[in-house]
């Protein structure tokens, strides 16, 4: 636990517990103006085919954000925020994770790893970021550090790992899996199977790639980069699991990702970063007014979009500074 600050006071479970319900018309007007538009968005980039393909892409960059906000239905799906039925978040969270390869149930789980372990140091490795230590760093021989500097580099971060996530990751699980969780993969995989061999024999498999994945490329990549920010910040939070506390997680651990309102609506709200930890039963469209709500969470200080540009240099956890320090601060 942090000595140089009060650790924050246990009645705001309370506070945001207040704005955790759903509200149907709002979560079915979100599937509407999210759907729609990205679906229009796909058709509008197959004709655009036979027009000129520097059009297509074009159109990947709004059908990418809204691909975006379908993901955010998704992960709250998955916390079981968007509706009040475990069945209609099942439902709905398992037709939007097509859209992007992902198996509702698989991820679901391992997502809920990260919200019980974010800032832990000694529960590092599922559903986060991978990060290591100063120590840790330079007890590694010369080949393994170069692994990971080649690791934590943003090309590899953000445009291969997008794709690794999403193509690669989640079409196959380990021994140590649920049944519930290989169920859910190989259930996804199918369905993505009857997808493709579906485009290839209707609008062509050339065609399909050509539209799908420069819209997946897109929203992959600023997917992955919301996540890392989202923890990935200089003063951010970790401790040993007996010293870690997960309000400290939540409020210091996470960030406030204050983006222009057009990319906040994009990519629902999820900026509010510290407010989700807090509760993530909280359904995306309530986090802004918890956090106006809660003077606690309001003095969170925010990053902006060009501050946080310098957060691609967070690669080591400086155990004696306490914060996340570029790899030109360690000698080794």
């Amino acid at each position: 636990m942090r000595p140089d600050t009060p650790c924050p006071d246990p009645s705001l479970y309370d506070a945001v517990a207040k704005f955790q319900n759903p509200t149907l018309p709002r979560s079915l007007w979100q599937i509407l103006n999210s759907t729609i538009p990205y679906l229009a968005i796909v058709l509008a980039m197959y004709w655009s085919l036979s027009v000129s393909y520097w059009l297509t892409l074009a159109l990947a960059i709004p059908a990418a954000g809204f691909l975006t906000r379908v993901f955010i239905i998704f992960h709250d799906c998955g916390h079981g925020s968007f509706f009040r039925s475990r069945k209609a978040n099942a439902g709905v969270g398992f037709v939007a994770g097509l859209l992007f390869f992902l198996p509702f149930h698989y991820w679901t789980n391992q997502h809920a790893v990260h919200h019980a372990t974010a800032g832990d140091l000694d529960r590092r490795g599922s559903g986060d970021v991978h990060t290591i230590t100063v120590r840790e760093y330079l007890g590694l021989s010369k080949r393994k550090q170069l692994f990971y500097r080649v690791y934590r580099n943003p090309f590899t971060l953000l445009v291969i790992g997008s794709l690794f996530t999403f193509f690669i990751r989640y079409r196959y699980w380990n021994s140590s899996d649920s049944p519930r969780r290989r169920q859910s993969a190989i259930i996804t995989n199918v369905a993505i199977v009857a997808i493709i061999a579906t485009a290839a024999m209707t609008i062509g498999l050339k065609n399909y790639l050509l539209v799908q994945m420069p819209i997946m490329v897109l929203a992959g990549v600023w997917g992955v980069w919301l996540f890392y920010v989202q923890h990935q910040f200089e003063d951010t939070y970790w401790e040993n699991h007996r010293d870690w506390n997960h309000l400290r997680g939540a409020i210091e651990g996470s960030s406030f990702y204050k983006l222009p309102r057009i990319l906040q609506w994009f990519t629902g709200n999820i900026g509010f970063h510290h407010v989700h930890h807090l509760n993530p039963r909280i359904p995306n469209y309530r986090l802004q007014a918890c956090h106006e709500a809660i003077p606690e969470l309001r003095n969170v200080a925010p990053i902006t979009l060009r501050s946080s540009l310098r957060f691609v240099n967070c690669n080591l956890w400086c155990e004696d500074r306490k914060r996340l320090i570029p790899f030109n601060e360690v000698l080794g």
